[in-house]
């Protein structure tokens, strides 16, 4: 019997060049949640130009392609982001963003690449026995009602059936070509709340005569902080951030009212469910004794994003003869970070797995305005996915 062959990182150098190519274009025209216009387009030509069946429309922007060889009955499905962020561009590079106020800022274009790279390779070899998904999903920046939730809403594994789906997300701050997987609970639950404390506005000199929301508002944050410290079990994971306080315009004036916005984070369902509850109560109570009012919109955004323990270890199995063991953590620390692909997650058993994007100094994180794609990932990250769909769909592979 043949020695069978499965993608090697040798084997994607002869595509570097197009796919760096790629990814420039895509990072010059960085397009924000459902107004992935341009970006569906052209990954639409691409696959369409590789031989996939391209159906799209799905979740507005978001598209799915399609390729079946052989006659296995496997499927598996493999995600990747389309939308950029609404953040400026600061770097001076010529394939910075085109787009005024819109950026590649998370590494979207990298994800778009790899995976597309990985199709093209996947049509010309064609070395597996079963149907592959690939997924382009709209919107994961939303933080609620995203892309993945739409998708799956509008019926995606019901028409694209998936026996496990996986997606990756670069990480700076790990070696570039590194992987990292966590069996389990990966990334946490992220909620927004959006607060409006309205109160009665005055003259500075005559605060007496006013209901400062200022003062309320600051009282508030401050009550914040106590919820983890006395309301959650010391070994359980959460997070309250203010990352919004907002008001007034002058020195001499009290303002009618202050907009605070928080970022909830948590693992647990009953530390998530206790976090709202409590934030509601002490807003109230705080509020309420400055004689101020507070109006609460409370969003409950991504689940948890939750491993299965059989594709974990599958993806990891696959990492390492890609990569080497050296080069792959199978069980990184929880991120408190969230992704909405823990909705596609919650309807089909797969994996989350983080791919280091090399050094983060330099205010060159997730989100920042210096930030890039390292471009070394872009054959390692095609490989990978080449030879998870290669080994995943072998028709010689025994499951459990």
């Amino acid at each position: 019997m043949p020695l069978k062959i499965f993608t090697s990182l040798t084997d994607m150098a002869p595509h570097e060049p197009d796919l760096t190519r790629l990814r420039y274009q895509l990072h010059c025209n960085p397009e924000l949640a459902f107004c992935e216009n341009e970006t569906s387009d052209l990954v639409a030509d691409r696959l369409k130009e590789y031989g996939f069946q391209v159906h799209r429309n799905i979740a507005k922007t978001g598209l799915v392609g399609t390729l079946t060889v052989g006659d296995g009955t496997r499927t598996i499905g493999i995600r990747a982001d389309l939308d950029a962020l609404p953040i400026s561009e600061a770097n001076t590079f010529a394939h910075a963003s085109r787009n005024p106020g819109k950026m590649h800022a998370c590494g979207h274009d990298g994800h778009t690449a790899m995976l597309l790279g990985a199709a093209k390779h996947l049509a010309q070899t064609r070395r597996f026995n079963g149907t592959v998904n690939l997924i382009f999903q709209p919107a994961e920046e939303r933080g609620f009602d995203s892309g993945a939730k739409q998708m799956v809403a509008e019926g995606l594994f019901e028409r694209f059936p998936c026996d496990a789906v996986f997606a990756l997300h670069n990480h700076p701050g790990k070696p570039a070509g590194t992987f990292m997987f966590r069996s389990g609970a990966f990334m946490a639950a992220g909620d927004r709340v959006n607060i409006h404390i309205v109160g009665q506005g005055g003259h500075a000199a005559r605060p007496h005569l006013a209901h400062d929301p200022i003062v309320a508002a600051s009282s508030i944050v401050m009550g914040l902080q106590t919820i983890i410290s006395r309301n959650v079990e010391p070994t359980k994971a959460a997070v309250i951030t203010v990352g919004k306080f907002a008001g007034g315009d002058a020195p001499n004036v009290i303002p009618g009212q202050v907009e605070l916005r928080l970022s909830v984070r948590s693992f647990d369902p009953e530390v998530r469910a206790l976090l709202k509850n409590r934030i509601i109560e002490l807003v109230h109570a705080q509020a309420k004794s400055f004689e101020v009012e507070a109006n609460i919109d409370y969003i409950e955004g991504y689940p948890v994003v939750s491993n299965t323990d059989v594709e974990t270890r599958f993806a990891i199995e696959v990492a390492r003869e890609l990569v080497g063991t050296d080069a792959v953590n199978d069980n990184m620390e929880m991120l408190m970070g969230s992704e909405d692909f823990a909705y596609m997650l919650q309807a089909v058993p797969g994996c989350f797995l983080r791919l280091g994007n090399g050094p983060a100094d330099q205010g060159r994180g997730l989100h920042s305005p210096n930030y890039d794609f390292n471009d070394q990932n872009l054959a390692v990250g095609a490989a990978f996915w080449s030879r998870l769909v290669e080994r995943y769909l072998d028709s010689d592979r025994v499951t459990t």
